[in-house]
């Protein structure tokens, strides 16, 4: 994450894992989520916080979550089915239940049909926000698999030359393991920049980088700028000149993938659904594991020992900072800004759970 959008130390409070835990699953409980859903979701949010994408963790997202249920916008206890199936494949209904809820149990899905065929591939359709894609992706590692997930959003993102959105930030996560490195993890929005992390900039009141928004008009904002009252999103590379179509284009990708093919159509006619795409693929129906792993070990070791250029300390490979910042925060604490704490002291007190995050 950007320095920019990281909470400044002293606007942060310092939170322990087991208590935030706790606290986040009785609030879902309180939003009469089955007691095993809410633990599920508490995790996918924390381990959100725990790996430095604050953008998708407790901060941002909770509060979200708990409007959606309280004006019916969110299924508490959906009937998650299966409505097509071959041996390799499936496509879900959600039934207007939670991402970070239904996605791990999709994944579930294309993790066992991996283990039968080689590779097992979910859509989900009806569904809604599945929080930090990486995570869901991530489940496959267990098993020896590389994982992937996608999700369509609503339109934020303009396509290039446009000036009205049609695309969601449509992010990708692409997974796979290795023998002693920690494993590769790529999570990334097909937009600059995921919408949440502006959510982040306003609370810290910070300015944007220049090329990560619109005017009102569509015309791409090239200077650093507060976040305006109004504004849209940009596809990769900003404008065409820097290759927006690239990131338009993968978007679309996306959007074929989670929205089309599920048969739910896509981000500007879905009215409020989220469409997801989760993949496992079996390691040993490629290649044997072991050799696969210490491939990946060399592989990723080259690119980290690859001379740095003037001004940068060392190359990154995808997944490492979160990897590090993990290790950190499951050892030192979760840093929340002061607002979000508020937020947590005013939630538990109107639903009547005991506030445990500090001292």
């Amino acid at each position: 994450m950007l320095e920019q959008f990281k909470v400044k130390k002293e606007e942060s409070v310092i939170v322990r894992e087991a208590p935030l835990r706790d606290t986040v699953t009785s609030i879902f409980e309180k939003m009469k989520v089955s007691r095993a859903d809410a633990e599920l979701a508490a995790d996918v949010l924390v381990m959100a916080d725990l790996r430095g994408v604050d953008s998708h963790g407790v901060s941002n997202m909770l509060r979200s979550y708990v409007d959606g249920y309280n004006d019916g916008r969110l299924n508490p206890n959906p009937n998650v089915r299966i409505v097509r199936e071959t041996l390799a494949a499936a496509t879900i209904d959600a039934d207007g239940g939670l991402g970070i809820i239904t996605a791990p149990k999709a994944m579930e899905v294309a993790i066992r049909k991996a283990k039968e065929t080689g590779i097992g591939v979910v859509s989900v359709a009806n569904g809604k926000h599945l929080g930090m894609a990486s995570y869901h992706a991530m489940m496959a590692l267990e098993h020896d698999m590389i994982g992937t997930c996608m999700t369509s959003a609503g339109a934020q993102v303009l396509p290039t030359f446009g000036a009205e959105p049609r695309l969601g930030t449509n992010p990708i996560a692409i997974v796979a393991p290795a023998k002693e490195e920690p494993p590769f993890v790529y999570d990334v929005a097909t937009s600059v920049v995921a919408a949440n992390k502006l959510g982040l900039a306003r609370r810290m009141g910070v300015p944007l980088p220049g090329g990560f928004i619109s005017d009102e008009e569509g015309t791409p904002i090239m200077e650093p700028t507060m976040l305006p009252e109004k504004y849209y999103l940009l596809p990769w590379g900003s404008n065409r000149e820097m290759g927006s179509h690239k990131g338009y284009g993968l978007a679309c990708v996306v959007e074929i993938f989670t929205s089309i093919l599920s048969g739910f159509g896509y981000a500007i006619a879905a009215r409020g659904r989220n469409q997801h795409f989760l993949a496992a693929y079996s390691i040993e129906a490629f290649t044997p594991v072991d050799e696969f792993k210490s491939a990946m070990d060399e592989f990723l070791r080259a690119l980290k020992d690859t001379p740095p250029a003037p001004g940068h300390e060392k190359v990154i490979v995808p997944g490492e900072p979160e990897w590090e910042i993990e290790q950190e925060r499951r050892a030192n604490g979760i840093p929340l800004h002061k607002e979000v704490i508020e937020w947590f002291k005013g939630i538990c007190g109107e639903l009547s759970i005991p506030y445990q995050l500090e001292g």
